[in-house]
C-alpha cells in the first residue's frame, strides 16, 4: 500500500512538472496599451487580463487555450497568440504569428519588443538590434528597450571594431570596410570608423565615399582641426571648391594664425572670383526658388575656368544694372545660355521653372559639348514617356533630351512638374552633375 501511494505521489510530481512552464527569466511581456483595452467589451476586457497573468507566469499552453476564445480578427489574437508560442519555445510559429499581428498594429510596441526578444533568443543580433531601434523611434525614453538597445549596441559596436583591425592587420581592406560599416550601423556617431572609412576610400581615390564620412566626422566633433583640415582638403581635391572654401573658413576661426590655412583660402577665393562675389551667392542654397541672377551666378562661378569670359562687346541689357549678379548675367547671356528678351530685358528676379531648367542645362550641355567635352545620352529620347509634358509642349524637346542625359528625372507618376520652381540646392546638384561629367 505505502509502495502504491509513493507510486501515486511520484506520477502527480511528474505532471505537474510537464503541464507548468514557467516564464523565462528574460522574457519581457508589458501590459496591453490602455488605447486598445479602452475599445474592448467587459467580457474581452476579463479575458484579455487573464490572457496577460496567464503569460506572465510562464503557462504559453493554457495561454494558447485562453487566447482561442477570441476571434481571429480580435487586435489581441496573433499577439497574445505569439506569446504562447514563444512561452512554448516555439520560436519559428511565434515570429510568424507576430509578423502577422505586425500587419495590422505595425505602432504596437509589444510586438515589436516580442519580435526583438525571438531574434535575440535565436542570436539574430542585427535583427533585435532594429526591433529595439522601432520601438524607440515610438517611445524614445522606452526603458527596457532603451537598456536592451544600449547593452546591444555597445556589444556588436565593440565586436565590429575588433573584427574590422584584424582585417586591417591582414591585410583586408574589403573585409575592414564592411567591419567598420557594421560598426557604424550601431553607432553612427562612431568617428574612429568614419576617419578609417575615409582614410581608406581616399587611398582608393572614391573622394565621394570619403567625403561623406569626413563629413559626419566633422558634423562629431566640430572643434577638432584635423578632421576639419582633413574634410576640407577632400573637398578641394574633388573639385567642390565652394564647400571647401566654407570649411577652411571653419578651420581658420579654429586657428587664425595658421598662415597656410589663410594661403588656402586665398587660392580657392581667387579659383572661385570670390573676391567678386557679393554675399548674395552664399545664400543661393537655402533659396527655395531660385531667380534668374542666382542662375547665372551659379553657371559662372561653378563653371570658371571652363566657360569663356565676356566678349569685348557685351549684349545689351536694360534691367540688371542693380542686379548683384550683373557680371554673371552679361557672361552667361552672351554665351547663350541664358536668354535675353527681344525687349532687351533679363528680368533677373523671375523664378526660374524645372521646364526652364531643364532647357538652361541642355544649353550648357551643348556649350560645352563644343568645348570638346563628352556627353553620352543614356536614354534613347523616343522611349521617354512624360504623362504631364505635351509632346507640342515648347520644352518638350529640351525635357526629354535632359533626361535622356539622367540629369534630372520623373516622378513615380512619369511626371516631371514642369511649372513647379527649382529650389537652391537641386539647382546646385544639377549643375554639379554637369561639372563631374566634365572631370
Amino acid at each position: 500500500m505505502k509502495k502504491a501511494f509513493k507510486i501515486f505521489l511520484l506520477f502527480i510530481f511528474f505532471w505537474s512538472c510537464a503541464t507548468y512552464q514557467s516564464a523565462p527569466p528574460s522574457l519581457y511581456i508589458e501590459s496591453l496599451p490602455a488605447s486598445i483595452v479602452a475599445e474592448f467589451s467587459l467580457e474581452e476586457r476579463i479575458l484579455a487580463e487573464e490572457v496577460w497573468a496567464t503569460l506572465n507566469r510562464g503557462e504559453g499552453k493554457r495561454a494558447e487555450q485562453k487566447i482561442s476564445k477570441l476571434e481571429a480578427q480580435h487586435p489581441i489574437y496573433n499577439v497574445g497568440l505569439a506569446y504562447a508560442y514563444f512561452l512554448q519555445n516555439r520560436l519559428q510559429r511565434a515570429e510568424e504569428t507576430f509578423k502577422a499581428a505586425l500587419k495590422d498594429l505595425p505602432d504596437l510596441v509589444l510586438i515589436h519588443s516580442g519580435l526583438a526578444q525571438i531574434y535575440k533568443s535565436k542570436g539574430r543580433d542585427e535583427r533585435a538590434f532594429a526591433e529595439y531601434r522601432e520601438i524607440l523611434k515610438r517611445e524614445p525614453e522606452h526603458p527596457w528597450a532603451k537598456q536592451q538597445y544600449e547593452v546591444l549596441k555597445n556589444k556588436k559596436y565593440e565586436e565590429s571594431l575588433l573584427e574590422a583591425k584584424a582585417a586591417i592587420a591582414a591585410g583586408d581592406t574589403e573585409g575592414s570596410k564592411e567591419a567598420y560599416l557594421k560598426a557604424l550601423y550601431y553607432a553612427p556617431q562612431s568617428t574612429e570608423a568614419h576617419i578609417v572609412l575615409a582614410d581608406i576610400y581616399k587611398k582608393e581615390n572614391k573622394l565621394q565615399n570619403a567625403l561623406v564620412h569626413l563629413q559626419a566626422a566633422s558634423s562629431n566633433e566640430p572643434e577638432n582641426a584635423g578632421i576639419i583640415r582633413d574634410y576640407a582638403e577632400a573637398l578641394y581635391l574633388a573639385a567642390q571648391y565652394t564647400k571647401s572654401l566654407e570649411i577652411y573658413e571653419k578651420l581658420s576661426e579654429l586657428e587664425p594664425e595658421n598662415r597656410e590655412i589663410q594661403g588656402r583660402i586665398q587660392g580657392i577665393k581667387n579659383r572661385l572670383g570670390i573676391y567678386e562675389l557679393p554675399t548674395r551667392y552664399n545664400s543661393i542654397a537655402s533659396s527655395e526658388a531660385v531667380s534668374k541672377e542666382e542662375i547665372a551666378a551659379l553657371l559662372a562661378v561653378k563653371f570658371k575656368g571652363i566657360l569663356d569670359e565676356v566678349p569685348g562687346t557685351p549684349p545689351i541689357i536694360i534691367d540688371i544694372a542693380t542686379s548683384w549678379a550683373s557680371q554673371f548675367i552679361l557672361q552667361v547671356t552672351s554665351l547663350g545660355i541664358l536668354d535675353i528678351y527681344p525687349n532687351h530685358t533679363f528680368q533677373p528676379k523671375k523664378i526660374v521653372t524645372r521646364a526652364e531648367m531643364a532647357e538652361i542645362l541642355l544649353r550648357l550641355i551643348d556649350y560645352l559639348k563644343k568645348k570638346g567635352y563628352k556627353f553620352i545620352q543614356q536614354i534613347p529620347q523616343e522611349k521617354i514617356q512624360i504623362s504631364d509634358v505635351a509632346s507640342h509642349n515648347y520644352y518638350h524637346k529640351a525635357i526629354t533630351k535632359i533626361l535622356s542625359y539622367n540629369i534630372m528625372d520623373l516622378s513615380l507618376e512619369r511626371e516631371f512638374n514642369p511649372d513647379l520652381p527649382v529650389s537652391g540646392q537641386e539647382s546646385i546638384r544639377l549643375l554639379d552633375i554637369i561639372l563631374a561629367l566634365t572631370k
